[in-house]
């Protein structure tokens, strides 16, 4: 079986090294050729000896998924349709700002969480991303985007943050993270790799262990009782238990505060009354907050929040001294903003099927 090194971090490519009589230091030549510039021809390896090219070239493979399709909006937001095969399809979405280029990386076919704001998670799940379907959509990427008139990549953040948990998916996302940090690969920060997770507690504790990055956390709701409705996982790990969970891995994190996520839902989490609740909350975690505006997608069952309505609300969290921030809502034309995101799924949950006879009873 042909072995895709793009699954591989430098660890356990000098351990695949090693296993065919070769020198450990060949991994860290080899992982700036496929990733700081991204060559997938053998080759094109010019100082890796011909024998050892010629070795490679019969065992493995350099091989990104592929894409089917890509798609520019009017605000220069791309998205990419990535093909995992089996008729599967994940979206990438990379958001071009003034100081940074953001990549909004996929770690799942659909998701499991069911949250009920999000168009991916209407949709079911058919299984988690390899490594090299994780760590390929950077590859492809970088690749499309080049660099720009003083040499930089355009891209210098990623955030995990498309299609599915990523802490659901947690032994390839650690993998895919040591290459994403790896300064023989793409040498990101951990300031500048972001992983956001729905509030999978004990997953939360071991990637403080394994790789601290920058953490988001899917908030959406200040009392258990409405997260219950929007965020199913919450009665598995309430509130309480995630609020402690934020606070253990600061600990570890590269950044000294969490970003909490919240979509804006017209008349269900919006209220003045909303934004009270969650400073009770959140008084003992350092964070920021992101109020998210909702991007509608059909049948969804919410409309997006009056500007009224989020101002008031922003400015309760601000007046208690937090950095609150709007999302500005980019690349809705092309099905790219947050929670938008569907690809193509084959639903192994039959979650689709389920609300249809549900509505239809």
């Amino acid at each position: 079986m042909t072995v895709n090194l793009l699954d591989f971090d430098q660890t356990k490519l000098a351990e695949f090294f090693l296993g065919l009589g070769e020198k450990p230091f060949r991994a860290k030549q080899l992982m700036r050729w496929m990733h700081h510039f991204g060559v997938n021809d053998f080759e094109q390896m010019t100082d890796i000896a011909r024998p050892l090219r010629e070795k490679l070239a019969d065992l493995c493979k350099i091989r990104p998924p592929e894409v089917r399709d890509e798609q520019i909006s009017e605000d220069g937001t791309r998205k990419w349709l990535i093909d995992v095969g089996a008729g599967n399809g994940v979206e990438t979405v990379f958001i071009p700002e003034d100081e940074r280029g953001t990549l909004c990386v996929s770690s799942q076919v659909g998701c499991a969480l069911e949250c009920t704001f999000c168009s991916t998670g209407r949709q079911g799940f058919n299984r988690n991303l390899s490594v090299s379907e994780i760590i390929g959509q950077l590859w492809l990427a970088n690749k499309s985007l080049g660099r720009d008139p003083k040499g930089d990549r355009v891209l210098s953040n990623v955030v995990m943050m498309g299609m599915g948990e990523p802490l659901a998916n947690f032994d390839n996302l650690v993998t895919a993270l040591n290459i994403m940090l790896d300064d023989s690969a793409y040498g990101l920060s951990r300031r500048r790799v972001t992983v956001s997770t729905s509030g999978l507690v004990p997953a939360m504790d071991r990637l403080r262990d394994a790789c601290p990055v920058a953490l988001a956390v899917s908030l959406h709701a200040p009392n258990d009782a409405l997260r219950d409705v929007i965020v199913p996982i919450n009665k598995k790990y309430p509130l309480s238990e995630l609020m402690a969970a934020c606070r253990r891995y600061l600990e570890k994190a590269p950044r000294d505060f969490v970003t909490f996520e919240y979509v804006m839902l017209d008349g269900v989490n919006d209220g003045v009354e909303h934004a009270r609740q969650l400073l009770q909350l959140v008084k003992d975690v350092p964070c920021k907050f992101n109020l998210i505006p909702f991007n509608p997608f059909p049948n969804s069952g919410y409309q997006t929040s009056k500007p009224e309505s989020i101002r008031r609300f922003r400015d309760v969290l601000m007046q208690a001294g937090y950095v609150v921030t709007t999302r500005k809502t980019r690349g809705e034309d092309i099905d790219a903003a947050c929670g938008q995101l569907a690809g193509r799924v084959l639903d192994k949950t039959r979650r689709v099927h389920k609300l249809v006879m549900a509505a239809a009873a």
